[in-house]
């Protein structure tokens, strides 16, 4: 006989048989229920009482059984009335328990009677203020400001033993906002709630029914991909329920991942060093930079070389010269390992006769990239305009909520920017299409809309890609009411989807086989083989509008000019021979964009959840950004190692990916507990044998990094780099014998106008660079911008493209031989 009500089922399951299963507190086990009887609870929803097989105890199931199938639920009122005032904190008030009753009840049907106007709840405040333009007089916006109530903090607040229920609450700061919410729900006619349209908003949504006790029969949610008043109108017309589905893969997402960080940080605590914590999603992304690192450390470089030609025509007068790549020798391809192998060809290729074999004409088409989903954004954001991917996500919100262009008109810029869909309406892409055929004319356009489909095999989400709500609103138009980063997203954005509707850029293109050896043997027979290939832009499209960013390790091909009138047979000069060492080179270090990428083509977490990863990783003290790549600290190598050996399933991509799928599901109607508990099952059992195994490691002393200076406050004392909770310092290895400590200086070689002291380089608590005196806080000297030099009493800084600009008058001038080294 199965039992839906087993641990590992949701508790709203449905029970197919007579025998009911609940928790017992005194036997601490599962039991059968005797005499179960069914009951609506005070808020109504269902619920099982019943007594202990074996030992009598009292015990109370929540959740839907057959028997509540016949049972009549109460109507909203009389649960109302019935319902237990809570308990609050505080002395008992006694003797006037009755006349407050009593003026409760008059205050509450009063408030039914006045019952008015409709209620929308967003999470934004820009967001209230933009909707409620247009959606006029009768409705009342309000924010939630975020998230209204979550897990406690101070504990686990996951109830293992009860299907993992989670226990929340409404932090101190956000109870004003609650009771606000809560008095304006009561006097509205009809609530809306019109949070994000991805599944963390779904779950605000429903956080806010419950902690403001809103009621369910009067609320209704709302959904829109953008912040324009056509998608506005259209959603109030089309509200539905809360989806429970969606709200379950989020708790089970929350509560996996209290469950890991909550179990592994006391781990760490205990066996390296306090402060320490893991993370279930977090920690596969530090695993896959540390294994980055490891690759870069293990990597041996090979010697290899190449050998070029610049030919030119010879019956061809002033004609460009072109570069052609030696192919093959004796019809193999070349291993050329270093310069003794080389040497020898290059004597006879100066002295051989060039001659063009085979010549290719053809054409090639290179089709536009698709519209922004969250991580393209992300990596072109930080490709070229050098943002993180916090920072392109806090612009896009600010777009996507609504930004005053003008006259007090506030207007959503972009549609949802969290979405791993390429797919745009319909609407939006003929709007596309009569501003290009008015700005570029109608050969620009293919003659079908592209219909582009995502790459990513866990992609879900119903929504659009990122793309400007209204096509006509062109940056150039707005740009002066945009911030500066605010213009440059937007334009990325404006000008990446406008290209994904265009057709493609034409390339005539010539391919050449050159071969060159003894004049008296055949020209195909020849023992050297070039091969020079080339391309001419010959009709723009869509690059007239918009090119994607190049990846560092792909190159140019469009550099080589070949003449599309070579011809077969045709002598050829031989300029110069490049011969030319190279080096095998190892995989790059991640940047923010590229481990973006890499989290998304493993299916590692989803567009809401990128930036906070990034952000966590590096906050943690794991990760370290320099120069836009990521490197592993210590500390995290340390970690990963740990958790690697122990864990290798919880920090495995494949596991984590499949993990992910599965949250997938539940938005399907997978039940959200059995995934939690068969997570959970194999991950204490591995807690267990790491706790007993795993001995204690000396963070401090496990790999220490001298300085080179002995310590000028102890007598025996070396200067050593040590890892603190604000980042990297020097201290004593002496400690905590000598806590002597000071600063890592970073000089910029330019000595302060105003102290005298060295400007160095120092960071903000949030992480940002700026320069200051070595001698503060004597001298308070402060700069943005870095200093390259002194000009009088006045400080010359970087003011970027080669640039410097002067800080008193800020007049700018190119950079000039007399500047550091630094700058040029």
């Amino acid at each position: 006989m199965t039992h839906y009500g087993q641990p590992g089922l949701p508790a709203r399951t449905l029970f197919m048989s007579e025998e009911i299963i609940g928790y017992c507190l005194k036997c601490k086990e599962h039991r059968v229920m005797e005499n179960p009887q069914a009951e609506w609870a005070a808020n109504g929803s269902p619920a099982t009482r019943g007594t202990c097989t074996v030992c009598g105890t009292n015990m109370y199931k929540r959740g839907h059984t057959s028997m509540h199938d016949n049972l009549p639920k109460p109507d909203p009122e009389t649960l109302r009335a019935n319902a237990k005032p809570k308990k609050t904190r505080g002395k008992k008030t006694r003797g006037k328990k009755s006349k407050s009753k009593a003026k409760s009840k008059s205050k509450s049907a009063g408030t039914t009677a006045r019952r008015s106007g409709k209620l929308v709840i967003v999470e934004s405040p820009a967001k209230a203020r933009t909707i409620s333009k247009y959606l006029g007089r009768g409705y009342t916006v309000k924010s939630s400001v975020g998230h209204v109530r979550d897990l406690l903090k101070s504990r686990l607040s996951v109830d293992i033993e009860h299907d993992y229920a989670p226990e929340y609450r409404v932090p101190n700061d956000k109870r004003a906002v609650v009771k606000e919410l809560k008095a304006a729900a009561a006097g509205a006619s009809e609530i809306f709630l019109a949070t994000d349209p991805d599944r963390e908003g779904e779950a605000i949504a429903w956080h806010v029914l419950e902690s403001a006790e809103i009621d369910p029969d009067r609320t209704k949610r709302v959904v829109f991909h953008e912040i324009t008043k056509p998608a506005i109108l259209e959603a109030f017309d089309h509200p539905r329920e809360i989806d429970m589905d969606r709200v379950d893969a989020q708790q089970a997402r929350r509560i996996l991942d209290r469950l890991v960080g909550y179990k592994l940080s006391p781990l760490l605590w205990r066996k390296v060093a306090g402060r320490l914590s893991a993370g279930r999603v977090q920690s596969v992304a530090v695993r896959l930079v540390v294994e980055r690192e490891r690759e870069i450390e293990s990597f041996e470089p090979e010697e290899y070389w190449t050998i070029d030609a610049i030919l030119d025509r010879q019956k061809i007068k002033k004609a460009d010269t072109f570069k052609a790549r030696l192919h093959r020798i004796d019809g193999q391809e070349p291993e050329l390992k270093v310069e003794a192998e080389v040497t020898p060809h290059v004597a006879a290729l100066n002295s051989a006769e060039w001659t063009v074999g085979k010549v290719k004409v053809g054409t090639r088409t290179r089709k536009p990239a698709a519209p922004f989903t969250t991580s393209t954004l992300q990596q072109e954001a930080s490709r070229k305009l050098n943002f993180g991917t916090s920072k392109t996500m806090r612009i896009a919100q600010q777009l996507y909520e609504g930004v005053d262009i003008g006259a007090g008109e506030r207007e959503g810029l972009i549609t949802y920017m969290r979405t791993d869909s390429v797919t745009v309406s319909a609407q939006a892409q003929a709007e596309a299409r009569d501003y290009v055929t008015a700005r570029y004319g109608a050969d620009h356009l293919p003659k079908k809309p592209p219909i582009y489909r995502t790459r990513s095999k866990a992609a879900q989400e119903a929504h659009e890609a990122v793309r400007p709500t209204a096509v006509m609103r062109i940056p150039s138009q707005i740009k002066s009411e945009l911030s500066r980063d605010q213009y440059r997203l937007y334009r990325l954005i404006w000008s990446r989807f406008i290209a994904s509707q265009m057709a493609p850029a034409q390339y005539d293109t010539v391919m050449a086989d050159i071969y060159a050896g003894k004049a008296e043997v055949a020209v195909t027979k020849r023992r050297y083989h070039f091969r020079a290939s080339g391309s001419t832009l010959r009709f723009a499209g869509f690059l007239a509008v918009y090119e994607e960013t190049r990846p560092t390790d792909r190159p140019d091909d469009d550099e080589n000019k070949v003449s599309a009138d070579l011809q077969t047979n045709e002598l050829l000069d031989l300029v110069k021979l490049l011969p030319e060492q190279h080096f095998t080179q190892p995989p790059p270090r991640y940047s923010e964009a590229s481990l973006v990428k890499a989290l998304e083509e493993n299916g590692i977490g989803r567009p809401s959840t990128y930036a906070s990863i990034i952000s966590t990783v590096q906050s943690r003290g794991y990760v370290e950004r320099d120069k836009k790549r990521l490197y592993a600290t210590p500390t995290g190598k340390i970690v990963n190692d740990l958790l690697v050996e122990y864990f290798p399933r919880v920090l495995s991509v494949d596991f984590t990916a499949e993990l992910e799928t599965q949250l997938d599901e539940i938005v399907d109607g997978k039940p959200w507990v059995p995934v939690v508990d068969t997570f959970y099952k194999r991950f204490e059992e591995h807690l267990k044998i790491a706790d007993e195994q795993i001995e204690k490691v000396d963070l401090e002393r496990a790999a220490p990094e001298p300085v080179g200076r002995a310590c000028p406050s102890c007598e025996d004392g070396e200067l050593i780099y040590r890892d603190g909770r604000y980042g990297r310092f020097i201290g004593c290895n002496n400690f905590p014998k000598c806590r002597y400590t000071e600063q890592i200086l970073v000089k910029v070689g330019v000595t302060c106008p105003v102290g005298g002291g060295e400007l160095i380089e120092r960071r903000t608590r949030k992480g940002r660079i700026f320069y200051g005196c070595a001698r503060y806080p004597d001298c308070e000297f402060t700069s943005w911008k870095k200093p390259v030099g002194v000009d009088g009493s006045e400080i010359v800084v970087d003011a970027g493209k080669e640039r410097t600009a002067c800080v008193a008058c800020g007049l700018k001038e190119g950079v000039s031989a007399e500047m550091p080294e630094l700058l040029r």
